[in-house]
Formats: structure tokens, C-alpha cells, sequence
């Protein structure tokens, strides 16, 4: 039992106090609460896998709120992606909800604070109350609207509610401390004026409530049993505890904040703002692109719901803020898909090979195990014939013994196939090898089970039969950034360490068994990396994403 709690991570640990002393277990329920401002990202994923997974350990409900206060940036799209993201890394919430569906006890609720003279209507501008905030060391100063009588404040907040004012002329505000040690409680501001239209509400309303007096107040009327924040909203727990106390009832639970810190992984922007930035000016082709570290674009770029998962619960969670590199991420899909994905040949730097003795118009189907990390995946026939394509880089006329595939008066393997020998090469006017000229050992086949067939040799070279092969468009995507922390450098655009090569799109050459690939169909690429087909593609025209490579190039570079 001893074990079992050290395993617990700090927030499990918060909720076995709780239940440990007095918390009913049917009275948990989490929450996981996106502002539907643009798509989900790998940082949210950790929210999510966070959340769900406790509901799930605790057989407790989740709900999924969007916090849907800020019509000015908030669409329906961003909504339905969220759900569908969610939905794909294999959760199920128990309640959808929004914010929205609260606007009217918020406001009657903000109307007994003003009723109690516990919040007022300001008239001053945006910079007088910053400048009014004070600092982390001096107090701050009171607005002249402070005082204000009830009747006042109520005439106004309800012109306020009825659109008499102009946007950013009026705000209420909370009345507290001026003097607080805790900024955020220096008479936060509670409502704003927004003329914008909602994407659920419409134009019902004009007054929109801030993050702050929502979070808390939607969380109680849920009855959420722990609410779990990123770290920056700890400086905020003093408020949510403050708004919750002027409306609580002792009948019935209150929410508990707790924060853990956000996943923040390198060689990646994680700000929605910065990668709506890079939507907006096309540096993507949109929020699903496979260099986005969106859900989404990791759907599209071939990652599954398992590797994410994996990845979330591998990282873990923590107390204070770092970052995770992105190697592990990658490790975690390469593990995945080495277990489920079907191993295929294809060449995408293709140069000619003839086989000189190999018959003309002969061709043979092979045999090749679809994945030999699992015995149920069964085997697949590829065609060979007299002409094939290798990869460029796997042919050199000389190299030292270091170099183990094809060269001039050496023999490799074919994969599945025979042993060849290259004889000689064709160039071009430019020097470059164009055609290789081979023979093979007739009696090498694969499984053929020969003396031949069982000779050592240390090359093996993956190819495709040009006569049989299928064209296709391979994207091959890198990492976005350069830089392990592209928006960690003061004053430096983060827009500066874009990496040139993040995609690459090649002309590449497939075996035929890959004809009926559908949409997410992943794939190795033998000796190459890990694909998958993208949506992009039709009945005429195959398209693949580089998920990840076998080898990590990254690592090479920083060594």
C-alpha cells in the first residue's frame, strides 16, 4: 500500500486527503474548461489526459466547459475542433457546458454585490485604473468612483447591461483592498463592455464577465469538487476563494483550486496567440498543419492517441514550470507505431538499378512480413522485375568498410529479395550516377532456404520495381523552430528562428500495396521513418506526412 501512494502524483495526493477526510467519492467532479479561442495544443493535451484521467481513476464525471466570455475572439470552429480533439484521444466528458449558460445568474449575482456595496461601476479609462493598481511593493490607490452609492451603481451597471455605453467607457468592479499584498485583488474588474456578437448567446448581451468572476462561480454552480489550473493562475486562487465566498452555501460543496504547472515542450511556441500569428500570415497552411503542435496537427502529421497519452503520462505533472524536450514526444510515437504499423518499401531519392542477368519481361511477387514486431500482422506480396529503384545516398562507386550498402564490386541484399552485385554506373553530363548496372544471385531468395539464400552479407537495401511502382507526394516535415526556446529571447521575434526546412515536398515511389491507403493509414517506411497518409490525398493521387524519423537528425546537429 506504502508503494502505491508513493506512485501518486501531488494533486491525487490532494484528493486522497480530501476523501481521507470526509469528501463523499461521489461528490468528486472535474472539470476541464478551453476557452474556444483557437485549437488545442500538446499543452492542453496534458490538461486533458490530466482531468479525464482522474475521472476515470476516481469513476468520476468530467465536465467539458468552454469558457466562452470573450465573443470578440470565440467562433463556433474552434468549438467543434475542441470536441473532436477531445474525442479523439479517447475521453468522454460527462456534461458539455459553457460559461454562457450562466451569463444571467453571473449578472444577478454581480447585482447582489452591488446591492451588499461590495462592487461599483467605474467610468475611468483603462490606463487611470492600471495606473491606480499600485505595485507588487506599493499599495495601490481608490478609484474616485469608489463610493459611489448602491443606487448609483445599479442605474449604471443596468445601462451598462442595456448597451447605453460605449465600449471600454465603463467597468464594475469588485470592492476590496487597494491595499492588498495580492494584486489581484486591488478591486479586480468584473464586467466589460463588449458590442460583439456571441457565437451562442448572440446579441443578447453586451456585458461579458471576466475569467475571474466566471471560473469560480461556474465551478460552484457545477459543484466541481477540485479545479485544476495551470500555474499562473495561482496568484488567482485568493480571488476565486473570495468571489466563491460571496455567494457559497454551507448546504452544499465547495470547489477547491489547485494548480499544476503547464506543459511547455522545446523547440515549440505554445501560445494560441503566436500560433494563430502564424495561421493568420500563412507561415502554416492553417491549425492542422503537421508542423503545428496542435492535436490536430499531430492527428494529420500521423501521431495516435496512445503516443500522446503516453507522452502526457511519461512527462507527468509537476509544481513548478520547465520544459519537456520534444525527443521524448517523438520517442513516444516511434514506440507506438513500431508496434502497430505495417513495415513498406519505398524510395523517395530514387536512382535506376538494372539487373543485367535477370530476365527481360519476367517479374516475380514476393513474399514480405507486414510487421515483424507482431506475429498477427501477417505477410503481403511485392513485385520485383529487371528494373528497380534504391535510394541515391544507399550507392557509392567507392567508400570505405564503414560503408555497408551498394558499391562497386560489392554485394547487399535486397530486402525480401536476392543478393546483388554492382558491375558498374551510367552518369550524366553532370557526373552524376543515373542507372546502376547489377547482377544477382538467382538462387539468394529470401526464405528460399538455399545455401545461397543463407549467405552473410552486410547490406540490406529497401527498393521498389519501377514497372510496378506507384508515384506519390511525400511531405517531409521537420521541426518549425531552430531554437530549443523560439519565444524565450527578449526582444527577438519569435518568427526569427522559423526553421527554412520544416517541409520539404518530393516525388517519391511506393510499392503497390499502398494503392487503397486511406486517410491516417500509417505506415514505416523501411530504413526511412514513419508515415501517414494525409487527407489531402484522392483516388488519383497519394499524399504522405513524414511523422518522424527512425533516427533522430536533431540530436546529431546538437551533438
Amino acid at each position: 500500500m506504502s508503494e502505491e501512494k508513493k506512485s501518486l502524483n501531488f494533486l491525487e495526493q490532494i484528493i486522497e486527503e480530501d476523501l481521507a477526510n470526509g469528501l463523499p467519492k461521489n461528490k468528486l467532479r472535474f472539470r476541464f474548461p478551453p476557452e474556444p479561442n483557437g485549437y488545442l495544443h500538446i499543452g492542453h493535451a496534458a490538461s486533458i489526459c490530466l482531468n479525464f484521467g482522474l475521472g476515470l481513476k476516481y469513476n468520476a464525471p468530467v465536465n467539458l466547459r468552454f469558457d466562452d466570455t470573450n465573443p470578440a475572439k470565440e467562433e463556433q470552429e474552434y468549438v467543434d475542433a475542441i470536441k473532436q480533439d477531445i474525442e479523439w484521444l479517447g475521453f468522454k466528458w460527462d456534461k458539455e457546458l459553457y460559461s454562457s449558460d450562466y451569463f444571467q445568474q453571473l449578472y444577478d449575482w454581480a447585482v447582489q454585490l452591488i446591492k451588499e456595496g461590495k462592487a461599483y461601476v467605474d467610468n475611468q479609462t483603462s490606463e487611470q485604473i492600471a495606473q491606480q493598481k499600485g505595485t507588487p511593493t506599493e499599495a495601490g490607490t481608490n478609484s474616485p468612483n469608489r463610493n459611489r452609492t448602491v443606487e448609483e451603481n445599479l442605474t449604471l451597471f443596468l445601462k451598462m447591461k442595456n448597451g447605453e455605453f460605449e465600449e471600454g467607457s465603463h467597468v464594475l468592479r469588485a470592492k476590496i483592498d487597494m491595499a492588498h499584498t495580492n494584486m489581484h485583488m486591488r478591486d479586480p474588474i468584473m464586467y466589460r463592455i463588449l458590442k460583439k456578437h456571441h457565437h451562442r448567446t448572440g446579441d443578447d448581451w453586451c456585458i461579458y464577465p471576466m475569467y475571474d468572476w466566471t471560473h469560480g462561480e461556474s465551478d460552484y454552480i457545477e459543484q466541481i469538487s477540485h479545479s485544476i489550473c495551470t500555474l499562473e493562475f495561482r496568484s488567482h486562487r485568493d480571488l476565486y476563494d473570495w468571489y466563491i465566498d460571496q455567494v457559497y452555501d454551507p448546504s452544499k460543496l465547495r470547489p477547491k483550486q489547485r494548480e499544476f504547472a503547464r506543459r511547455n515542450l522545446s523547440y515549440t511556441v505554445m501560445s494560441k496567440r503566436k500560433l494563430l500569428q502564424l495561421v493568420e500570415e500563412g507561415v502554416v497552411s492553417g491549425w492542422d498543419d503537421p508542423r503545428m503542435p496542435t492535436i490536430s496537427g499531430l492527428r494529420r502529421r500521423g501521431y495516435t492517441p496512445a503516443s500522446i497519452r503516453t507522452f502526457s503520462d511519461t512527462a507527468g505533472i509537476s509544481k513548478r514550470d520547465n520544459v519537456t524536450d520534444v525527443a521524448l514526444l517523438e520517442y513516444c510515437i516511434k514506440d507506438d507505431l513500431n508496434k502497430t504499423a505495417p513495415r513498406v518499401m519505398a524510395v523517395l531519392n530514387p536512382v535506376k538499378v538494372v539487373i543485367t542477368n535477370y530476365p527481360d519481361n519476367e517479374e516475380e511477387w514476393l513474399i514480405a512480413d507486414n510487421n515483424p514486431e507482431d506475429e498477427n500482422a501477417g505477410t503481403r506480396k511485392v513485385p520485383f522485375s529487371k528494373e528497380l529503384y534504391i535510394e541515391k545516398e544507399d550507392f557509392r562507386e567507392e567508400a570505405n568498410k564503414k560503408f555497408f550498402r551498394l558499391k562497386l564490386g560489392k554485394e547487399v541484399r535486397l530486402k525480401n529479395a536476392y543478393i546483388i552485385k554492382a558491375e558498374s554506373c551510367i552518369k550524366n553530363e553532370n557526373g552524376d550516377v543515373v542507372e546502376i548496372h547489377c547482377t544477382y544471385d538467382k538462387d539468394s531468395k529470401s526464405g528460399s532456404g538455399t545455401e545461397a539464400s543463407k549467405r552473410k552479407v552486410k547490406g540490406t537495401l529497401h527498393w521498389v520495381s519501377i514497372k510496378h511502382a506507384i508515384k506519390a507526394e511525400v511531405r517531409v516535415y521537420d521541426r518549425l523552430f531552430t531554437d530549443e526556446a523560439p519565444d524565450g529571447h527578449k526582444d527577438v521575434d519569435f518568427k526569427t528562428f522559423l526553421n527554412p526546412n520544416s517541409l520539404n515536398v518530393i516525388e517519391a515511389f511506393v510499392e503497390p500495396s499502398l494503392k487503397t491507403a486511406k486517410n491516417l493509414d500509417r505506415f514505416q517506411f523501411q530504413r526511412l521513418g514513419y508515415f501517414c497518409v494525409d487527407k489531402d490525398t484522392t483516388e488519383n493521387r497519394l499524399v504522405f506526412n513524414r511523422t518522424v524519423p527512425l533516427r533522430d537528425g536533431w540530436a546529431k546537429k546538437s551533438n
